[in-house]
């Protein structure tokens, strides 16, 4: 198979989409002349022209809310947001038009549209530009969340969300885009609720998704040379979560940690350790620990930057305390 970047999966994932199905088209801040921000959307202006490759003005709120529009109204829109952190703008579009509009209509409309981008922290751009917004989004009924962490992922998993009949959050990273991987030349899909086991183990679960997966893996090789065998969960879409998966690996192992690079309060990680303690208490032989970004907004500071995002120590010591080392 191909080795090819995140970035060119994204890339290969809409081209294929938009040669596919006519009503698909690509909108967000300079998507078109200038290839997109982190070149994902290289070519595809001079191949599909300017009436469906569509540079936005520099506005959230409006060119998400047209989005929305143009899904209704019957088209199928990939609306890219420089990243995640400006989509807060566009919170109100997303939360009470997209998400709710197929409930509130009674089911006569629907709002298939993709919003993606970067989420989470990258480097040096401090604390208004490296927040994890995924507890946001998996919050809100009505909405899918997806978050892959491989470039098969990441083509398969988007060419899902754009044929999705309901509104998806789709989560990159900027630091993901260059990471390469193994893709089929071949027509392919990932299902969203459908986890992968990256590494079968029976001493411990770790459960993560997007980048936080490169971490886990490091940290897994300082656990190996210490003996432990270290199951790994990538959970691929966290709404809708594959919970057969995590509970059948938890009752396996009997103890999990969740790697999640948001906020500790009412984060996807926290609830992920509500809901496993809730439905494998009698399986549980330690209480789940979650490892999370530290409590505070992110330093521009590189050192103190590394320091408050989880890491591979962070995650050896979370297992330790599971295993009562």
């Amino acid at each position: 198979m191909p080795v090819i970047t995140v970035r060119e999966a994204l890339r290969s994932a809409m081209d294929e989409e938009m040669a596919r199905d006519e009503h698909v088209i690509l909108m967000g801040e300079e998507v078109a002349q200038y290839d997109g921000a982190y070149k994902v959307s290289q070519g595809l202006l001079d191949k599909y022209g300017e009436e469906r490759v569509i540079d936005t003005p520099i506005s959230e709120e409006g060119f998400t809310g047209v989005g929305i529009g143009a899904a209704i109204a019957g088209l199928r829109p990939i609306v890219e947001w420089m990243t995640l952190n400006f989509s807060i703008q566009a919170m109100d579009q997303v939360i009470n038009n997209a998400a709710k509009m197929r409930y509130m209509s009674g089911g006569q409309l629907s709002v298939p549209i993709v919003f993606r981008g970067p989420n989470g922290p990258a480097e040096y751009l401090a604390s208004q530009h490296s927040q994890a917004l995924q507890a946001i989004y998996a919050h809100v009924p009505g909405l899918k969340v997806a978050a892959p962490s491989t470039p098969y992922d990441a083509k398969g998993l988007l060419k899902t969300a754009v044929r999705d009949p309901d509104p998806v959050v789709f989560l990159e990273s900027e630091l993901m885009y260059g990471w390469k991987g193994e893709v089929p030349e071949e027509e392919y899909l990932v299902g969203f609720g459908q986890a992968a086991k990256r590494r079968e183990g029976k001493d411990v679960t770790i459960v993560s998704f997007g980048k936080a997966m490169k971490t886990v893996f490091d940290a897994v090789l300082l656990l190996e040379k210490k003996g432990f065998d270290v199951e790994v969960i990538d959970l691929r879409t966290i709404r809708p979560f594959d919970w057969e998966m995590v509970y059948g690996s938890v009752r396996k192992t009997n103890r999990i940690v969740i790697v999640d690079e948001a906020w500790p309060v009412a984060s996807v990680g926290s609830y992920i350790g509500w809901a496993v303690a809730n439905e494998c208490f009698d399986w549980l032989d330690a209480p789940p620990q979650v490892v999370t970004m530290e409590d505070v907004p992110m330093p521009y500071n590189h050192a103190l930057e590394l320091s408050a995002q989880p890491s591979a120590e962070k995650i050896e010591k979370a297992v330790k305390r599971v295993v009562y080392e």
